[in-house]
Parts: structure tokens; sequence; C-alpha cells
């Protein structure tokens, strides 16, 4: 029996299997392949917490910030102190338990001490006069000084402490602060202390307004004196 090509083509054909294209083939992506441009519920899960803790931080963080600021503004408040440390050479002034300024100051010498203790500031001088004392030796030959006189050693204010012979006051020689220097007063840069005496006096119980502060540091021949009606506390330590 003699079979024809076409039927011997044709039984090779079925032998093989079924045809597939390769065109389909690329039709269908693998399953393990990611879909491009949808979000799976993982991914959301995912951002969504990302979000959460983000939001989370930043309100702690606030909340840390306010409560922060609450605490010092309390602190802050409360009575004007001041506390004068004779071993550091720096004067403190703090209120309600906190430091709010800090300054360098001049010390007494070791033959002129400044006495530790504590002490009531009552009593303010601005433009203050100067008279050597009569019986320190150091002051044989000096002559007295007026208000805002150049030679005057006491520079822009006085603020007494133990009256009549130790008070902190504005100094010229600014190079001996923080040294053991001074005849038993507290030396301090002119524009610090009247800084201090503003201070003082505002918590004392005498504020004043800014014209009047201008008139008495630009007028410096008018002596101006100050009483407080509420002493501002200052102690002094070794």
């Amino acid at each position: 029996m003699t079979i024809s090509r076409k039927t011997l083509a044709t039984l090779a054909l079925l032998a093989a299997g079924p045809i597939t294209t390769t065109a389909c083939a690329q039709l269908e992506p693998p399953r393990t392949a990611p879909v491009v441009g949808r979000d799976t519920s993982a991914e959301r899960d995912s951002a969504a917490h990302a979000v959460a803790v983000t939001n989370t931080k930043a309100v702690t963080n606030a909340r840390a910030t306010t409560d922060a600021k609450t605490v010092t503004t309390a602190k802050a408040e409360g009575p004007l102190t001041l506390r004068a440390d004779l071993s550091a050479r720096m004067l403190f002034v703090m209120q309600g338990g906190t430091t709010i300024k800090t300054y360098a100051v001049a010390v007494g010498s070791e033959r002129y001490p400044t006495p530790a203790g504590s002490y009531s500031i009552r009593k303010i001088v601005w433009n203050p006069s100067w008279t050597p004392p009569p019986d320190a030796e150091w002051a044989k030959g000096k002559k007295a000084k007026g208000p805002g006189d150049p030679g005057n050693p006491m520079k822009v204010v006085k603020i007494f402490f133990h009256e009549p012979d130790y008070y902190i006051h504005g100094t010229d020689a600014v190079g001996s602060l923080g040294e053991a220097a001074s005849h038993g007063c507290l030396r301090m840069d002119p524009d610090e202390v009247a800084d201090l005496a503003k201070l003082v006096m505002e918590h004392g119980g005498e504020p004043h307004g800014e014209n009047w502060f201008w008139r008495i540091l630009h007028f410096r021949r008018e002596e101006k004196v100050v009483y407080l009606d509420n002493p501002i506390s200052l102690t002094v330590e070794e």
C-alpha cells in the first residue's frame, strides 16, 4: 500500500501534540510577576503605618516642646535674687530657682576682701559721686570726684548691699573683671551694671520707663538716688 506525502505530513503533526504559538505565550505574564500600577494590600498597610508613625512623632515632639516652654516659664517666675560667688568671680541673677543672667565681676583683694553673708539691696544711686575714704591708706592724696567726672572710679551706678562701704558698681577698669582686685566692692562692666540696676529696680518695686533711663544715662552730671519698696536679696559666698 502506498501512503501519500500529504498523509505522512498530517500523521507527523498529530504525533507532535497541540500547537502553541510564541505570540500567545507572550500575552500572559508569569503569575509571580508584580502588576505595575496597582497597590497590594500589604503595600497599603505599610504606607499607612509609616504615616501613622510620622504623625505620632510630630505630635510627641510638639508636646515635648510645649512642655519644655511651660517648665522654663514656670521656673522663671518668683522673686528676683542675686548670688555672688567670690571664688568664681561671678554674679548670678536668679528667679524662681533659675539663673537668668550671669555677669563677670571683680571682687575684693586679699587685703580688702568682699564680706561674705546675706544682704538686702534697698538703695541704688545713678551717676554717683565719689569721695575717698578718709581713713583708707590706698586713698591718700586722692580727691573727690563729682557725678560724671572722667576721673570718677564709680561708673554709671552704685547698687548698695552693705552700706555705707560695700556696693556693686560700674568700673572703667574692665580688665580687672574676673580678678580679686577691688577694695571690697563688686566691680562690673558699666553697660552690664546698668542692665542689672534696671532689673533690680523693676523687681524691687521701682520700675521706670526707657525715657527715664535715657535721661539718667545721657546727663551724667545729675545724681539720682532710688529707694526700693521691695528689697532684693543678695548672697555673697566664698
